[in-house]
């Protein structure tokens, strides 16, 4: 049963990629997500982390709808059947997506870019529409006359700015982030981050916020969701994961974020690269590269979650066995 203040809720998601392999063109799989299980509440800011590839993008993608699921359930709003409405679905969750360069039609001005999600979601009347442009300009830091230019006529964080407009001029109930800052300059990116978090609490829009860089991540989510060749390998708020991470994954993580007042052997080093989605090892996907991977670890049988404190929870052998990871 859906908690009626979940925006996004996501059971057994699978998003698996048909490809040929080899010369005899043996069909296979890229299981880009397999089988993740997530929520995100009314206002809330769930942060998706992990290297590259493992998965998040795809798992934002079929949250728009961009690519088929394989199986398991996508609950927005509590609908999941949106069959042909897609501009329903579009007017619930909206993306704001890593390049604002490439994101803006350059032979658009800034006000059709915006009037246009209006229009397509029946406001007829033109001048509702130019009002409505207006006030979300003036939301995120712009001046109303922007509207009357072209992107090339703004800097980088004006035009992520403009774009967070765009995702947001339909009032949708989740926003996708999916890299939103890591092409700007760093000396902007606080400020979209800011701006992001503002916007939330004013409008009471969930995020959905996609990165690789845990500073971010750490300043802007309530939870945290940390992925792995596909899966979710812990989940727990902000605090839990930064100060006491459960997973092998997760604390190598934290090391990799510099801080001069560690001790350089306090945590766990990451080892080797990234398998395959292709062809996944069996067990805890993880263990390849993990320090402390014992028997159960490669057995074939892929741990489940181990509940820790109350909305912390972590899949690893190791905490099966009583013993702290």
């Amino acid at each position: 049963m859906t908690d009626k203040d979940d925006v996004l809720r996501l059971e057994g998601l699978k998003v698996h990629y048909p490809v040929r392999l080899g010369h005899g063109f043996t069909q296979g799989a890229l299981k880009a997500v397999d089988g993740v299980d997530l929520t995100i509440g009314r206002g809330e800011c769930l942060g998706l982390v992990g290297e590259s590839g493992c998965g998040k993008s795809s798992l934002a993608q079929a949250v728009m709808g961009l690519v088929p699921i394989t199986s398991g359930r996508i609950e927005l709003t509590g609908r999941e059947d949106w069959g042909d409405d897609m501009l329903a679905r579009a007017r619930t969750v909206q993306m704001v997506f890593q390049d604002p360069f490439s994101s803006l039609n350059p032979r658009q001005t800034i006000g059709q870019s915006l009037a246009g999600p209006l229009k397509l979601h029946g406001f007829s009347n033109r001048s509702e529409r130019e009002d409505r442009v207006a006030e979300m300009l003036r939301k995120v830091g712009l001046n109303p006359d922007a509207a009357k230019r072209h992107p090339h006529e703004f800097s980088g964080g004006q035009r992520q700015r403009i774009c967070i407009a765009r995702a947001l001029i339909v009032d949708p109930k989740l926003v996708v982030c999916d890299e939103p800052v890591s092409a700007l300059d760093v000396s902007i990116r606080a400020q979209i981050i800011n701006l992001l978090l503002q916007l939330k609490d004013e409008l009471g829009v969930a995020l959905l916020m996609i990165s690789h860089d845990l500073g971010v991540v750490e300043h802007m989510s309530d939870r945290i969701a940390v992925m792995y060749l596909g899966r979710i390998v812990e989940e727990g708020g902000w605090r839990d994961i930064f100060t006491a991470p459960a997973h092998p994954y997760t604390r190598t993580l934290i090391a990799s974020i510099p801080d001069p007042t560690r001790p350089a052997d306090s945590w766990e080093r990451l080892q080797g690269e990234t398998p395959s989605a292709l062809t996944p090892p069996a067990g805890c996907a993880f263990h390849p590269r993990c320090s402390r991977a014992f028997g159960p670890c490669t057995s074939g049988t892929v741990p489940g979650f181990t509940p820790l404190t109350e909305g912390h929870r972590a899949r690893c052998h190791l905490l099966t066995q009583g013993d702290p990871a």
